[in-house]
This record gives C-alpha cells, sequence and structure tokens, in this order.
C-alpha cells in the first residue's frame, strides 16, 4: 500500500511539473465564454490561463509595444492578420475560434422590439456602443446605424464606450436606455437573461469572425498551443454556442 501511494503521489507531482501558464489576451465581448473555458481548461489540462480582457485595437498597440501575452484571442480576424504580417504572430496559427452577433438591447423588458424600431420610434436619451476604432462590435454598431439611415438622427446620443464590456456596463446600469452589445454578453442557452433585445441581422454588417492566434512569445510554451488546441474541442465549441456565437 505504501509504495502504490509513493507512485501516486510521484504521478501527481509529474503532472504539477508539466502544467504549464499561459498568457491570454482576451477580447472583451468574449470575457465572459472564457473564464468558464479557462476553468474547465485547467480542470481537463491542468495548463492555468491567465485572462486579461480588453479591446481589440488596445492590445494590438500593446502586443506592438512588448506586452508579455502569448495568446491573442481577438474581436476580429484583422488584427491577427496584421499582427503575423509584422511577425507578431507564429505563421498559420491563426484560426476563427468563434463568430459574434451584435444585439441591440436594453436592460428595460419589453423595451427592444424584434425588428429594432425602436431606434426610430423610442423617445430614448442615449445609446451606448464600443469605440468603432478600436473595438470591431463598435463598428459593427456604426454600420448598422449608417444602413438604417439613422446617423444624423442618432449622433447626438452616442456614448461611447472604451470597448464592448463598457458600453453593456452603460445600458446594464440604465445610464444608457439601449446599446448595442454582443449576443454574448446577454444570452445563455437560446434566450435573454434580463431585459429585451434584437438580434441584428448579420448581412447589416461585416462578419464578425473572431480569430485566436498563437504569439511569437508563446511559441515555446506548450500551455499556450494546448490552450489553442483546446478552443477546437467539442466541449468548449458547445459552451461558446451557448453564449449566441458561431462556430
Amino acid at each position: 500500500m505504501k509504495q502504490l501511494a509513493s507512485v501516486l503521489a510521484m504521478v501527481t507531482c509529474l503532472g504539477t511539473v508539466h502544467a504549464g501558464e499561459v498568457q491570454v489576451a482576451v477580447a472583451a465581448n468574449f470575457a465572459g465564454p472564457m473564464e468558464k473555458l479557462a476553468e474547465q481548461f485547467q480542470k481537463d489540462t491542468g495548463h492555468k490561463a491567465v485572462l486579461a480582457s480588453g479591446a481589440t485595437g488596445k492590445f494590438y498597440a500593446q502586443i506592438r509595444n512588448g506586452a508579455p501575452f502569448e495568446v491573442l484571442l481577438s474581436a476580429d480576424d484583422e488584427t491577427p492578420a496584421r499582427l503575423e504580417a509584422e511577425g507578431q504572430v507564429v505563421a498559420k496559427s491563426r484560426f476563427t475560434y468563434a463568430v459574434g452577433r451584435l444585439v441591440l438591447w436594453s436592460a428595460k423588458a419589453n423595451y427592444v422590439d424584434a425588428a429594432g424600431a425602436v431606434l426610430k420610434t423610442g423617445d430614448f436619451t442615449h445609446l451606448a456602443i464600443a469605440n468603432p476604432k478600436t473595438a470591431p462590435y463598435g463598428a459593427a454598431a456604426v454600420a448598422v446605424i449608417n444602413k438604417l439611415g439613422l446617423t444624423a438622427r442618432l449622433q447626438p446620443r452616442l456614448v461611447q464606450g472604451e470597448n464592448i464590456a463598457q458600453a453593456f456596463q452603460f445600458a446594464s446600469t440604465g445610464n444608457a436606455e439601449l446599446g448595442f452589445v454582443a449576443q454574448a454578453q446577454v444570452w445563455r442557452d437560446g434566450k435573454f437573461t434580463a431585459g429585451s433585445g434584437w438580434i441584428v441581422p448579420a448581412i447589416m454588417h461585416a462578419p464578425i469572425r473572431q480569430d485566436a492566434a498563437l504569439l511569437t512569445r508563446g511559441a515555446k510554451n506548450p500551455a499556450a498551443q494546448a490552450l489553442l488546441d483546446y478552443l477546437r474541442t467539442d466541449k468548449a465549441k458547445a459552451l461558446i454556442r451557448a453564449y449566441g456565437y458561431e462556430v
């Protein structure tokens, strides 16, 4: 029995030695799902994912300036491609881990109709969006407003968050009656978690393809590659779908 206990202890110790840590830059819209994925990733592999969430545009600047990230989970596909062209991403490591959906949402129940007509008929004062210069969801929101021909009318009402997380904060606290947010922030298992919303038809803006990439700083870190592999598993894809993304 003592010998068996010693063997088990040795196996546990070896597992701990091989377990690693990976520094991950996560687009703000994917912060919630990634927290859940990171928990499951650690249970299943022993590796720990250390997360930092924010606007993709800011991550681009930080990575260019030497930030110690090893994996990027972007809110678009352009930023990882640009970083690869600039030598900051391991060649051919990029792939789309999720396709995001934009939602016009209010914390008020029954306030946003199924076609988003509230944008034209509502008496709201503020409409929250993410910064379109640094956040792909913000750029998508501006595209929708333009397509609806409401740019001049809505411009004075716009309140801009630094990223999609801040835009959601404005809407969820009522500081803005409406907000263009990521579906993942307000959706679980086929329904809105609170309030009311309009899932914007995907044809109204450019596809929000969200790419993952292995950054050059993580090229020799097994935990970084393990995380990217994990995102491709059926278990991870099921969780991502539950938040309203396509995979």
